[in-house]
């Protein structure tokens, strides 16, 4: 398997369903689920992506664009482990942003910068959107946030704030005020799965007049078992 770029990446799974999360929750669309990641999240539900031993396929641009292709998806989403840490990232979202009618989604866990990948809108080729995660302190990986990330942002962005404990939501509600997050993207409040009461999110929202922001849950934790891989 090779292309013009020589560019191979470790999948751990590629797959088709609908977005759990972030602005286009509930589409269809195509995954592509990298290994690795540089941060240990104490919630992370895909651990198991992250290990030295990970099972992988590689796969080229290539390779990557043609399964997309092959689903039919209008909206494909690359995530992880971390996939802004993988060498060769924009070369293959350049890619995909030329396949007409594609929305490129990039989960990322926001300590890695996304300026490069940024300049890639200027070209007015394709969509590109980010789903920037704040790692609240209940995750234990505050410490890491890439807070610079925000200047790039723009409405079709989102910074999620994934909760765990009273202290995340207020953590949230400072961050979003202090870097004025609500005027440059969507916000989105989700709970710890099975550990934080939905009801109790909402209610903070309202509470704090967080109006701009939404609630969301994990969909596909619903529609199918909450460990489920390939979903």
């Amino acid at each position: 398997m090779s292309d013009s770029t020589g560019t191979a990446f470790r999948v751990a799974e590629k797959f088709l369903s609908i977005n759990g999360e972030g602005l286009c929750a509930g589409k269809p669309a195509a995954f592509i689920r990298f290994t690795g990641c540089n941060l240990r999240c104490s919630y992370c539900d895909t651990r198991w992506a992250n290990d030295h031993d990970c099972p992988y396929e590689i796969l080229t641009i290539g390779d990557i664009v043609g399964y997309v292709k092959f689903t039919h998806a209008h909206c494909v989403t690359l995530t992880g482990g971390e996939p802004l840490l993988r060498e060769g990232i924009p070369e293959l979202c350049a890619a995909l942003m030329h396949e007409d009618g594609l929305r490129t989604e990039i989960e990322t866990n926001g300590s890695v910068s996304i300026a490069e990948l940024a300049e890639l809108r200027k070209s007015g080729k394709g969509e590109l959107s980010f789903t920037l995660d704040y790692k609240l302190p209940s995750s234990g990986m505050e410490k890491y946030m890439l807070t610079d990330n925000y200047r790039y942002l723009e409405k079709t962005d989102s910074v999620k704030f994934v909760c765990g404990s009273r202290d995340d939501l207020k953590r949230a509600a400072e961050i979003i005020a202090e870097y004025s997050l609500d005027k440059r993207c969507s916000t989105i409040f989700s709970p710890v799965f099975g550990r934080t009461e939905p009801k109790d999110i909402v209610d903070f929202m309202i509470e704090n007049e967080l109006m701009d922001s939404r609630f969301q849950l994990q969909i596909h934790k619903f529609v199918w078992a909450p460990e489920m891989r390939g979903v």
